[in-house]
Parts: structure tokens; sequence; C-alpha cells
């Protein structure tokens, strides 16, 4: 009886172990470019010289940005709210069928830790990808990067400010 208690428990030990350490392996992000920002997918060829493209070349000389209105979000939303379609509609359509590399790059305000903000920015740019995608576009040319509260578009520290930077931006590579 004694013996048999004690291999239940070794059975048990090892479970947990083998749970554990199958746990530690899981990341399922990338990071790649500048500090460290969140890229989604593999970097596609294509760029200036043959060169790869993730989306952390969102700021790079090769990308043009400010082509299109950025995508706005609710306070600690991710979800494309209806009065915003049209601004992804209008990126969809302008893209559509041409082969172009396009990065779309998420936003936060500056509440919230910067775990918080990169995570948040990275879904709000994802769920513009997955958009983007409904309305026609070729996944494999979307990328997407999280800058979370970096690079406000208004330094204020109301709810005015706070709006205007919680967005997905456009960078079309050239």
């Amino acid at each position: 009886m004694r013996f048999q208690h004690l291999s239940l428990l070794s059975l048990v030990a090892v479970l947990a172990l083998g749970g554990l350490t199958g746990c530690a392996n899981k990341k399922n992000k990338q990071y790649a470019g500048i500090d460290g920002d969140y890229v989604n997918g593999t970097p596609l060829s294509g760029g200036a010289n043959g060169d790869r493209i993730d989306g952390a070349n969102f700021l790079g000389a090769n990308v043009v940005r400010g082509q299109y209105a950025p995508v706005q979000f609710g306070y600690d939303s991710f979800s494309v709210a209806p009065d915003q379609d049209s601004k992804v509609e209008a990126v969809a359509d302008a893209l559509k069928g041409s082969g172009k590399t396009l990065i779309v790059a998420g936003f936060t305000d500056d509440r919230g830790t910067e775990e918080y903000n990169r995570s948040l920015g990275e879904k709000r740019a994802l769920a513009v990808r997955e958009a983007l995608i409904a309305k026609g576009l070729n996944a494999a040319n979307i990328q997407t990067v999280s800058f979370g509260k970096e690079m406000p578009v208004d330094s204020g520290s109301d709810e005015s400010a706070w709006a205007k930077n919680r967005r997905a931006e456009f960078g079309v590579v050239k």
C-alpha cells in the first residue's frame, strides 16, 4: 500500500513538472525593430533592393505614411467602430490588387503601463488588419506593429488629446 501511494505521488509530480515546462516555452510574439516593437507575421520581401519588410519598417524612409486617415478607437477598445469603417474601406479600395505592402501601426493614449499599451496597440492594428482582409486585401501583404503610447499626435492630458492618440495609422511600402 505504501509503494502504491509513493507511485501515485511520483506520477502527479512528473505530470505537474511536465505541464510547467510546456507553459514556459510558449512565446507567440516576435520582436523586431526599434525598442522591441511587436511584429505580426513573417517579414515580407519587396522593399527597396529586395530588402525584407516587416512592421518595424513603419518609420523607414521607404514607407509612405499619412496618405490615409487614421482609424480612431474608443477608450480601452480595439474594435473598429462602424463610424470608422469608411476609413478602412478607403484603404482597401485604394490598395486592392496593387500587390503593395501595407503596415498598420497601433497606438494608444498615455494612460496605462507600457506593456498594457503595447498589447492594446497591437490588438488595434490586428483589428484593422482583419477588417482590411475582410474587404479584400491580401493578408500576406499586411504587417502590423504596435508603438503603444509612443509618438502621440497630441501631448495634452485631457480627453481631447487622448482621443486623438487612440488610433491605427497606415504606411504603404514604396
